[in-house]
């Protein structure tokens, strides 16, 4: 659509003006209609951004643990399964794929070592049911030295069928408090508390252990040292490394799902099992920050898309940061009402764009956006946590709040300026089109849009008539930004 814009038609403005009126008549100016230029330029890479996020998806499939066909023949080893920082989803998946594995080839034994702040409830449970669900004696082992087995590393290691800790090491304060370390709601915290404290006495009756002890854990927070653990049957010895671990426990008779066990492990070959690319991947996205961030810069790009459509980029950068955002969300103990909010500040920021308000709703938008950020991560909303803070950092969020109210003050400054704009049409122009062949690329029913000349034009058919994409019509008049069209013979 060949147009020109100025803010007047004489003044200062008077020589630019007419150098685009000339430009125009001339042929060389061929401005259209921004979101088509921006098409124009833009199409020919979009294709490969899709296919890049096609690739990625291929690629983390590619990535994910393959299953193991059971072989159930007798293997001469020890698995060693480390358990190191947060227990998530991720952490329960990787330790109930390594006791199939070790299920699967015949494995004498699995060892898993821990050093752990806690982690969520849910992912707790499940570890402790694989756990004494596994017909491979399993040892639960506190190292090295100055780690601990706080929160929810209390109930994995009482889980296993025998529990050890380096000397310097402690387990304990499994008390349930709230992502941001605060008590939970009385009634609340009484119903998860009495729970929890029932899932640590079963265990401990299970295995043989202190269960007041244990259970002191939750209801007080108390914690031990390796040695008073020792002394009061929380835990079955101190080893100083794994070799003295596996030296100690030689012809130990260990308790699993199908029955006791005697375990020998003088001629052992130890093997270190390690979490897959996907695992260790899918660990790093288990951050509150780092799923607010991607779901803050999908939702960017999304928007991005919607203000001019067919750049391909920002949207198929959008929609792989919300998958990814997906991932994330997936592994932590996140709010159905923090993501709502979210989506509400994106509608409202879109809403923006297409029906200015003078920023009334981008404003509601950025609002939506600062709550959705606080009420993402409800931990007591449900599954429990204890550990460590499950929680969108404020600075983080803070800065994404800043930016999203820069983009909407952008969007009404652009919207005002363009509505103080003034667009007008080549005469010469008008006259070129006219006897022309247009392709439909929106129908005619009876307004739509055409292609003629490589620009793209609103277009009016005559009454009770339509027109299909793709189909051909002339051009008979054009009536300021619109022609007026007949359908060809």
């Amino acid at each position: 659509m060949h147009l020109c814009r100025a803010r007047t038609v004489g003044g200062a403005n008077s020589g630019r003006t007419g150098r685009c009126l000339s430009e125009l008549a001339s042929g060389r100016l061929r401005a259209t209609a921004p979101r088509y230029q921006r098409y124009q330029r833009y199409r020919g890479l979009a294709r490969p951004f899709w296919l890049l996020a096609l690739l990625l998806g291929g690629l983390l499939l590619f990535l994910s643990p393959s299953g193991t066909s059971a072989t159930n023949h007798a293997s001469n080893q020890v698995f060693v399964i480390e358990l190191d920082g947060a227990i998530t989803l991720v952490t329960e998946r990787f330790i109930s794929r390594a006791i199939d594995e070790a299920e699967d080839e015949g494995a004498q034994l699995v060892v898993i070592t821990i050093d752990t702040p806690g982690g969520t409830l849910d992912a707790t449970r499940d570890i402790v049911t694989r756990l004494l669900a596994s017909e491979v004696p399993v040892v639960s082992y506190v190292t090295p030295d100055g780690a601990r087995a706080a929160s929810a590393g209390t109930f994995v290691t009482a889980a296993a069928g025998l529990a050890a800790m380096a000397p310097t090491t402690n387990i304990g304060a499994a008390a349930v408090i709230t992502g941001e370390g605060e008590d939970l709601p009385e009634t609340l915290g009484k119903k998860i508390t009495e729970d929890t404290a029932a899932l640590i006495r079963s265990i401990a009756e299970l295995r043989g252990r202190n269960s007041e002890a244990l259970e002191a854990t939750v209801r007080e927070a108390v914690a031990y040292t390796a040695t008073e653990a020792v002394e009061l049957g929380v835990v079955d010895l101190i080893a100083t490394d794994l070799n003295d671990l596996l030296a100690q426990i030689d012809g130990t008779e260990i308790s699993t799902a199908s029955g006791s066990l005697v375990v020998t492990t003088s001629d052992l070959e130890v093997r270190e099992f390690n979490q897959s690319l996907l695992e260790r991947f899918l660990g790093l996205l288990a951050d509150p920050n780092i799923a607010f961030l991607l779901l803050s810069l999908g939702s960017l790009g999304l928007i991005v898309e919607l203000w001019s459509p067919g750049l391909g980029i920002p949207g198929a950068l959008g929609v792989g940061f919300l998958i990814l955002a997906y991932a994330s969300i997936g592994t932590l103990p996140f709010s159905w009402a923090g993501v709502a909010l979210i989506a509400l500040a994106v509608a409202l920021i879109v809403g923006e764009m297409y029906t200015p308000g003078g920023g009334i709703l981008g404003t509601a938008g950025v609002i939506a956006l600062i709550l959705g950020g606080l009420f993402l991560f409800n931990a007591s909303g449900g599954s429990g946590v204890y550990g460590p803070s499950v929680k969108v950092s404020l600075w983080l969020l803070g800065t994404v709040a800043a930016i999203a109210a820069v983009l909407v003050g952008w969007l009404v400054w652009e919207m005002r300026r363009s509505g103080s704009q003034v667009a007008y049409v080549s005469g010469t122009a008008a006259e070129s089109l006219v006897g022309q062949i247009a392709i439909v690329t929106r129908q005619l029913e009876p307004s739509g849009e055409v292609l003629v000349g490589g620009e793209h034009w609103q277009a009016d058919l005559g009454e009770d008539q339509m027109a299909g994409i793709g189909a051909s019509v002339i051009v008979r008049s054009v009536d300021g930004l619109r022609l007026a069209v007949e359908l060809t013979e």
